[in-house]
């Protein structure tokens, strides 16, 4: 099979093996990154996709591969650990594609929203989870998602270089991507919850000074139409704040911002 494969590209057997191992960082990079790697994407176009970059990247980082078998390095170990190399790459992207994620599960449960609408990804995503979502991700592409990704998967073999296992690092780099995760998600949903915090305050004074009358049903209304109307306003600033980061991002995955 192998030999066929070279007969087909037209490469020499080293040439093809140093293809093979960019393609192993990209194509497990690409199970996990977002837009790309999403679950709703055929399994034949990711790979496809995954190829496509691959022999986008290859020219460029095959100087610094072409070393490691000169010296007579291991191609099971190389390859094991650019398996490695490119899942944590994918993952420290996706913790970040999932801090909007986090921002419309408290944007949504602090405003009563979170079955307005529905289910759209794989992921089960309350309320406005499936539009800012999707709105981010389409936003992305927009803006050159692909050309970005062809530079980070060049970019990344100066950041972690081929061959090399990634150790302690590595868990220490997940750590700060999700703890900025956290953090993000919950500056880009502060407007949410601060008109939820004034909305029960004031139903509290409401309700302590007429027991009598029932302003939950009179409230509920009022928070639902303020949410939509917040999240109309709002949208744009969020979605712009997300991409400028996710843009920051794309530079250096390993840099938690």
């Amino acid at each position: 099979m192998t030999e066929e494969l070279v007969r087909a590209f037209g490469w020499a057997p080293d040439l093809f093996v140093q293809f093979f191992l960019v393609f192993l960082r990209v194509g497990s990079a690409m199970f996990v990154l977002p837009v790309f790697g999403e679950a709703m994407i055929p399994l034949r176009v990711r790979l496809g996709v995954a190829l496509t970059f691959s022999f986008i990247a290859f020219p460029a980082v095959q100087p610094q591969i072409s070393p490691i078998l000169s010296a007579g390095g291991s191609v099971v170990v190389t390859g094991f650990s650019e398996i490695m190399t490119g899942l944590i790459i994918g993952l420290l992207l996706r913790f970040h594609v999932m801090a909007i994620q986090i921002a419309a599960t408290i944007a949504a449960q602090s405003t009563s929203l979170s079955q307005l609408l529905g289910n759209g990804p794989i992921d089960p995503q309350p309320a406005m989870g499936v539009l800012l979502y999707l709105a981010a991700l389409a936003l992305a592409v927009e803006l050159g998602l692909h050309v970005q990704m062809a530079l980070m998967f060049i970019a990344s073999y100066e950041f972690v270089e081929p061959g090399r296992l990634i150790g302690v690092g590595a868990a220490d780099a997940i750590r700060d991507a999700v703890a900025v995760a956290f953090r993000f998600g919950f500056i880009l949903a502060a407007p949410f919850v601060a008109v939820s915090l004034l909305y029960n305050l004031a139903l509290g004074v409401i309700n302590r000074a007429m027991p009598q009358l029932m302003v939950a049903f009179v409230g509920a209304p009022a928070i639902t139409l303020g949410a939509l109307v917040l999240l109309a306003l709002t949208a744009p600033l969020i979605l712009t704040i997300w991409v400028e980061a996710f843009q920051s991002r794309l530079t250096n995955p390993f840099l938690a911002r």
